[in-house]
């Protein structure tokens, strides 16, 4: 069933009574960065609690590491004046029954996400959650600066619990 725009009119109105938007700073604090899917079951803020302010979160399909999302955050540096945030935590988060499995059928579109060629592909582990954020940790930890804690969650949508996958270090 799709939500008219009065209903997220009204929903928008009890958020804005709770005034939770006051004074928070932009651009956001380098506190932490998240990385997560955009599927409508794992959203980011609410699998991991945070409230308003407390991190930036960014979307892809499968919360992938790829070019685009490090331009991103490339882009995101340039809001608070600096090159990539160089500080706080990124956390990527994948999770199981992830909808980019059945992009398999489509290696052409899938490689092209990851601006890699089709023979590439298994290098991604797209069918495995934990081994694919396992490589986008690896891929976060040689592109950001070096020191910056990244670490690598898997959410299962059947129990609700995320697990960690690759550890950031000192954790």
């Amino acid at each position: 069933m799709a939500i008219s725009s009065g209903e997220l009119v009204r929903r928008n109105a009890v958020f804005a009574a709770t005034g939770a938007f006051a004074g928070l700073p932009f651009p956001t604090s380098e506190t932490l960065q998240v990385l997560g899917c955009v599927d409508s079951r794992v959203d980011p803020s609410d699998v991991l609690g945070l409230e308003l302010g407390d991190g930036v979160v960014m979307r892809n399909i499968g919360g992938r590491v790829t070019p685009a999302a490090l331009r991103s955050w490339a882009l995101l540096g340039r809001l608070s004046r600096r090159q990539p945030p160089r500080s706080g935590h990124l956390v990527i988060l994948h999770h199981t029954d992830c909808g980019i499995t059945r992009l398999a059928d489509y290696p052409e579109q899938l490689a092209a996400f990851f601006e890699i060629p089709v023979d590439e592909l298994a290098g991604k582990a797209v069918a495995d959650p934990y081994a694919a954020v396992r490589i986008d940790a690896a891929i976060a930890r040689h592109a950001l600066p070096p020191g910056r804690p990244v670490s690598g969650l898997v959410y299962d949508v059947g129990t609700g619990l995320i697990e960690i996958a690759d550890a950031a270090t000192g954790e």
